[in-house]
């Protein structure tokens, strides 16, 4: 691994690290011997083969996870990518809990590594799901029906922000959850501004 390929604000990121240092240097090693070009996005080591995204490195509390941005698209020959949740549609995760572990996996990793490269360079595309495709809430239809000028600022807004408002109502259980959290983002449709603006 040639230092100078090592981007300063990784070495903060992994320095500041109560969790998952010692496994997040052995990742880093291990991407960097595959030659991608380390940057820091959405504030965590991101690796890009010609500016596009690769994988990234993030830690959550149970695991830390090799993330692959078209994961859905790799074959996964040793079935160990991880669909993080059932909305995730192009990212895959590879997880952690010990150093050893990525150690043990370095010939695998770097393998998957380099068909995600390919993936970049064939050009490859994840079909995404329309939002079309998503069931909206019936709490949120109700509101539609209701104002029909919701109906139109939510058809307005990107397929993103729509998807995204669509998941955020969904998750509760309970209708009167639903139904808040639609109350609460009447406003922010109506301005033509996404969940988290």
């Amino acid at each position: 691994m040639m230092n100078s390929k090592m981007n300063p604000k990784v070495d903060e990121f992994i320095s500041k690290a109560k969790r998952w240092r010692a496994e997040y240097e052995q990742l880093r090693k291990n991407v960097l011997d595959c030659e991608l070009t380390e940057e820091f996005k959405w504030m965590h080591p991101c690796y890009t083969f010609e500016s596009r995204n690769i994988v990234l490195i993030h830690g959550f509390k149970e695991y830390c996870a090799l993330l692959f941005h078209k994961g859905a698209l790799l074959q996964d020959a040793y079935g160990i990518l991880i669909q993080q949740t059932e909305n995730v549609q192009a990212a895959r995760q590879i997880r952690f809990t010990n150093v050893q572990e990525i150690i043990e996996m370095e010939t695998v990793l770097k393998a998957y590594i380099y068909e995600a490269v390919e993936v970049e360079k064939a050009g490859l595309k994840v079909n995404f799901k329309n939002t079309t495709d998503f069931a909206i809430p019936e709490e949120f239809q109700n509101k539609f029906g209701e104002m029909p000028d919701l109906k139109s600022a939510f058809e307005a807004l990107t397929p993103g922000r729509q998807r995204a408002y669509i998941h955020y109502f969904s998750e509760p259980k309970q209708s009167k959850t639903r139904e808040s959290r639609v109350e609460k983002c009447v406003k922010q449709i109506l301005a033509g501004k996404g969940l988290d603006d």
